[in-house]
């Protein structure tokens, strides 16, 4: 068990390595090792030509050494991975234009072939640019092992993530690997950066306007990586987030009946769950459940009295709302 996955088991957040000096020009491969192919590749290629696909060129990565395939393949068998985030269409519509304007596809995705189609897990507002314009072929970098499509993802910064998108990848990502890979959450850990993403990915699959900004100061305290088979986990991850939707109904409630007051303020959820976020105080939640402390949460918001709550409470929250959900 490496260093991070032993912290995430002893409830400690993972600390980020520190980077070694290295000499410039010192690591990797030289070019004259980069232009070399492997077996790989060579059955890799026959099967994108038996595609459809056209084989442009093959290397290996100078960073790791792994091989890649350089393809143009028809769009019509490349495809998003089925746990990514969902397509922005207004961001599509914006790359589709420029791309149009300067008459050029410089960018070639990122796939995996699965079943005689491509999965792109780097690529996918790219893709539909291309789609938009009605092209026939794409350029793509073909990689040979299809278990890189989980890995990839956190090389996807085309259009930077929000809480919402990162959470539901997470969650999608999380299912796709319960029947394909198997394992424990613990070992995946590395794929899913934080483990609160699950279960608020969970609870958006359940309600999609559920806002976890408000809630993630709490959550990102008490979760932690679980030692459990994956299929397990889910199952966890999935009850804690009806935990969470308890909690929200209770704080909606809550906001509801003060916005019926007169009190209007975009820090109200905020307010609720400030209130009542005992966390605070407390240096190390190594200790705490997550089960009993949401539903000892929710049980403090119930008995919350809005008529007691007045402007100059709203008005000490001050500061910034919580992360962004949108």
């Amino acid at each position: 068990m490496g260093a991070p996955a032993k912290a995430a088991a002893a409830g400690k957040k993972p600390r980020a390595p520190r980077r070694k000096k290295v000499e410039k020009s010192s690591k990797g491969l030289t070019p004259a090792d980069v232009h070399q192919t492997t077996d790989a590749l060579t059955a890799l290629s026959a099967e994108v030509q038996a595609d459809g696909g056209a084989v442009l060129g093959t290397y290996k990565d100078p960073l790791g050494g792994h091989g890649v395939l350089l393809a143009a393949l028809p769009i019509e068998k490349v495809e998003p991975t089925p746990y990514q985030r969902d397509r922005s269409e207004t961001h599509v519509k914006k790359l589709a234009n420029a791309m149009e304007r300067v008459g050029r596809f410089l960018d070639p995705l990122i796939t995996v072939r699965k079943d005689g189609k491509y999965w792109t897990p780097n690529g996918n507002h790219r893709l539909g640019a291309m789609t938009l314009l009605g092209m026939k072929t794409v350029v793509a970098l073909v990689l040979p092992d299809p278990d890189v499509a989980y890995q990839i993802l956190a090389l996807n910064t085309e259009k930077a993530h929000n809480l919402k998108e990162r959470s539901l990848e997470v969650i999608r990502m999380y299912r796709g690997l319960v029947g394909a890979k198997g394992g424990s959450e613990l070992a995946c850990a590395p794929m899913f950066e934080e483990p609160h993403f699950a279960t608020f990915g969970a609870a958006y699959e359940k309600r999609p306007r559920y806002s976890a900004g408000a809630y993630a100061p709490v959550v990102k305290r008490l979760e932690r990586f679980l030692d459990v088979d994956l299929e397990e986990g889910l199952k966890l991850r999935e009850k804690r987030a009806d935990l969470l939707l308890a909690f929200d109904d209770a704080v909606v409630k809550v906001v509801d009946a003060l916005k019926a007051k007169g009190l209007e303020s975009p820090y109200l959820k905020n307010y609720v769950v400030a209130r009542v976020n005992f966390l605070r105080f407390k240096k190390d939640t190594s200790d705490l459940e997550f089960e009993a402390t949401i539903e000892k949460l929710t049980a403090s918001v119930n008995k919350i009295d809005p008529g007691g709550v007045k402007k100059e409470d709203l008005a000490k929250m001050g500061g910034a709302p919580a992360e962004s959900d949108e």
